[in-house]
């Protein structure tokens, strides 16, 4: 099974375009507060760059496989998260605390965009509470939990640890991973755990939002080198 990139905290117009020419499936744009938070201006300006790059580089054959636009929200409403997506386009709206699911099942009469819930994992691990809440989005991703952060903190959690409580789940939902990956070790992430797509962020940075070219080569040829079982 192939598994799918997504390149999160984009805070540049020559990252963007950069990832998807490495093929990412998803770019990340952040609304949360994050060193790599966005205003809607500001993520208007990088989607503008990338379709004016599309331009000029690509077919209508490639068209068919742009990458999809996320955008990653916490403590917002469910009418401004409905709003962002409808000023930019967004493919998915990633919610981190999502408690009870009443801002999952809000959305779904506000918006047509997938939905994707975050379950942090501690070195607790998950419980089936948390997995059974997770099941209210399209996809369920899994980031390292840290104190006073939503992610990008570049901690992994025990992958080992988790892959058989999701067993039951993967047949229902997709599962994204993220937190502390890198070109170094998103291969052996990949074998233990088996996730539809891995995220990365920090893995990939000089600096909060700044993304290193090399290193973002590195991490997607990493991945597409490896097949999960």
């Amino acid at each position: 099974m192939a598994v799918d990139i997504k390149f999160c905290g984009m805070t540049r117009g020559e990252d963007v375009v950069l990832a998807r020419a490495l093929g990412a499936r998803y770019l990340g744009f952040v609304f949360a507060p994050s060193p790599r938070q966005l205003t809607i201006a500001r993520a208007q300006a990088l989607l503008h760059a990338l379709a004016s790059a599309g331009d000029d580089t690509h077919s209508a054959a490639q068209a068919l496989h742009e990458p999809q636009r996320v955008g990653v929200f916490a403590n917002a409403t469910a009418d401004e998260i409905a709003r962002s997506i409808e000023i930019l386009s967004l493919d998915v709206a990633q919610l981190h605390g999502t408690g009870d699911g009443a801002l999952v099942r809000t959305l779904r009469g506000l918006t047509q965009a997938h939905i994707w819930t975050v379950v942090h994992v501690g070195p607790e691990g998950l419980d089936a509470r948390t997995l059974d809440l997770a099941m209210e989005g399209d996809a369920m991703l899994l980031d390292a939990k840290t104190e006073g952060t939503l992610g990008g903190t570049g901690r992994a959690f025990d992958w080992s640890a988790v892959g058989k409580q999701l067993d039951p789940y993967r047949a229902i939902r997709p599962v994204i991973l993220a937190g502390g990956l890198t070109a170094e070790n998103v291969g052996r992430a990949i074998t233990i755990l088996a996730p539809d797509a891995v995220d990365v962020s920090s893995g990939v940075e000089r600096s909060p939002g700044i993304k290193d070219e090399a290193r973002m080569r590195a991490f997607s040829h990493a991945v597409h080198g490896v097949v999960a079982p």
